[in-house]
């Protein structure tokens, strides 16, 4: 009987879905307004984010001003947000370390 629990015990456990690290960035103009069409990219150290090379991972805002990564490593990111003529370079915008296994927010502002 012990091995058939633990078979019926795996089996039903399978079934769980296990979050990814992921991102949730909402970007906002100097007003405090959701802005869509974003470009955001995410970098793991600050030398990529100064050159903008190597991103780990690139997206552009919904119409809400949001867009989600997923399947991240569980660090800080340096994201670079830009649109037209506004961005935040040069402001250091970096995230905290992400949480793993974790839906993390945080949110930027352009100008």
């Amino acid at each position: 009987i012990k091995p058939l629990f633990a078979i019926v015990l795996l089996v039903s456990l399978s079934g769980f879905q296990i979050i990814k690290t992921q991102l949730t960035l909402t970007v906002r103009n100097e007003l405090g307004n959701t802005e869509a069409g974003v470009t955001v990219q995410l970098y793991e150290t600050e030398e990529d984010y100064k050159a903008e090379q190597n991103a780990v991972a690139t997206g552009t805002t919904d119409a809400k001003g949001v867009v989600k990564f997923k399947e991240l490593k569980a660090v800080s990111y340096f994201i670079l947000a830009r649109k037209d003529d506004k961005d935040n370079f040069g402001g250091g915008e970096q995230t905290g370390k992400l949480e793993a296994n974790r839906i993390n927010k945080a949110t930027v502002v352009i100008q």
